[in-house]
Order: structure tokens, then C-alpha cells, then sequence
């Protein structure tokens, strides 16, 4: 995938049934399917039965099984609730008879009411003053363990930017924060909000677990640890565009027992606050 286009083409489902949606899956360069694809998929299947006009504004998912990337995903969508402001949908995601994820989302009317958010960290670098995923793989490919150059040659349909550029030779336990501008390819002018929520739901399954493991990149990275989403939630606060860089600001409170817990703020390049993200994966160190 290239571009927002390639993007489009894998989270917009086939409509088998009014609750029920197909999808396939592209690699990231994980042999399983990729958890941000699974939770973008899963929210467009719960949008496509929402018909009162309500925005998402939450949503709380488990990771069951790993997917399988040469199979198609069927999500069943059960409408819980309808209610005088808030709309609930469940969604379950199979494939063949193995359920390997399940999502609750829930919707809002428009309303008026108080309105504060916590500020950007106005000492950040701007993307423009930073090295991407792709200049660090034509930079310095040549001289990146395997595992590494192989992730950042896959093209993708967002362009990274993280804020420290870590060597990876150089093991040293860093501190349990990461700060990542990220921005979309191709012409976003025109898309509405809920589809703009499906994209951003995508991208935050990117980046959020290098906050928890940095106090262990002495020892730990990429090629030696076992790592996957279990869990998965995002509250969605304002509308936002998606043709200039947003920054995912993120931090670790906390690993424990071969799991990791981080937790993310997500700002347009105004300081604008879009929305927040938690999750909980596994740090299994290989033997």
C-alpha cells in the first residue's frame, strides 16, 4: 500500500448482510494481520449500521487470536443500544469458526458542554527537522539488522517521523516515552469524519508498545522479544484534518509480567488534543 487510496481499499468491508461485513488483510511485515487493521475494519463494520448520524466517540477491544493473513475476516455486528444520545455496537471478528477479536463502540449525538484538554509539549521537533521511516531506510539501511531493515522497507500509506532517531546498535536502556508526527499519502480533502476516525484508529496500533519497551532496549528489541496487542482503546474528542502531521505522543506507566502498558495522546500541529489511546501488549522475551 502507497497510498490513502490502498488505505480505503482494505478498511471500507464488503456488506454480506445488514450486521455482517467481509474483509482481507495486507502484511506490515508481521507474518500475522496487523491489530490496527483489524480495529479499523471492525470500526467501519459498527459505523455502517449507524443511520442517526452519531459520531464515535469510544471503543474498548481484546485481541483473541492472531490473524491469519491469507484468510478473509467476517465481522458480525450486534446492535445493542440505541438510546435518546448514545448509540452501543459489538462487534465480533471470525475467521472460519475461530473468533480472533471482539470491539464495543459506542456513538454520541451532537452536544454543547465544557471543554478543556491537556497541552502539546511545545518544545517538540517539527516533522520538518526529522529523518522518516523511509530517509532512515535510504540512509542507513545498509548498515541495519535484518530485522529492522525489513520492517521499514514496506510501503505504507502513512509516513513516520518518530522525534529521536534511536541507533539500534547502540544498547542503552532509554526513558518510557516516544513521540512519533505521522501524516497520511495521498488526497485526504475530502474525507468525512467517521472515515477520518477509521484511518487514525489504524495508525494507533503503530508505534504505541516502543514506550514500553524503552527502559529494556539494553536488552530487549524487536528481534528478541515477543510482542502483540492484547487490548485496545481509543476515546475520539474533535474533528480534525488528516493533509498536515499529527503528532502520537506516548508514554509506558508501567511492565510486568511479559506484558506492557502504554498510553497516547494524539495532537494535530496546532496543539489541538484529537484523541487518546491506551493499550496493553505482550513483551515475551524469546529464549
Amino acid at each position: 500500500m502507497t497510498s490513502v487510496n490502498d488505505l480505503l481499499d482494505l478498511l471500507v468491508l464488503e456488506k454480506i448482510k445488514e450486521t455482517e461485513f467481509n474483509g482481507i488483510s495486507k502484511t506490515v511485515g508481521s507474518p500475522n494481520v496487523f491489530g490496527g487493521q483489524v480495529l479499523a475494519q471492525a470500526i467501519n463494520a459498527a459505523c455502517r449500521t449507524i443511520t442517526n448520524g452519531r459520531v464515535l466517540h469510544s471503543m474498548h477491544s481484546y485481541f483473541l487470536e492472531a490473524g491469519n493473513l491469507d484468510l478473509p475476516i467476517t465481522y458480525n455486528v450486534n446492535i445493542v443500544r440505541d438510546g435518546g444520545s448514545f448509540s452501543v455496537r459489538r462487534v465480533t471478528a471470525h475467521q472460519k469458526e475461530t473468533t480472533i477479536f471482539i470491539l464495543s463502540a459506542s456513538f454520541h449525538k451532537s452536544e454543547t458542554g465544557y471543554n478543556h484538554q491537556m497541552k502539546i509539549n511545545e518544545d517538540v521537533k517539527q516533522p520538518e527537522e526529522l529523518l522518516s521511516w523511509s530517509d532512515m531506510y535510504n540512509q542507513f539501511g545498509d548498515f541495519l539488522p535484518k530485522h529492522v531493515k525489513s520492517f521499514l522497507e514496506i510501503d505504507r500509506p502513512v509516513e513516520f517521523k518518530p522525534t529521536e532517531f534511536v541507533n539500534p546498535l547502540d544498547r542503552k536502556d532509554l526513558p518510557p516515552y516516544s513521540d512519533v508526527w505521522f501524516k497520511v499519502k495521498g488526497d485526504v480533502s475530502e474525507l468525512d469524519l467517521a472515515t477520518k476516525q477509521q484511518i487514525l484508529t489504524y495508525i494507533s496500533d503503530y508505534n504505541i508498545l516502543v514506550s514500553a519497551l524503552n527502559p529494556h532496549a539494553s536488552v530487549a528489541h524487536w528481534g528478541n522479544t515477543q510482542t502483540a496487542s492484547l487490548d485496545h482503546s481509543m476515546w475520539y474528542f474533535r474533528d480534525f484534518v488528516l493533509d498536515d502531521w499529527l503528532l502520537f505522543s506516548m508514554e509506558s506507566p508501567n511492565a510486568s509480567n511479559a506484558r506492557g502498558f502504554a498510553r497516547g495522546n494524539i495532537y494535530t500541529r496546532e496543539g489541538i488534543l484529537v484523541a487518546s489511546v491506551a493499550q496493553e501488549g505482550l513483551m515475551r522475551p524469546k529464549n
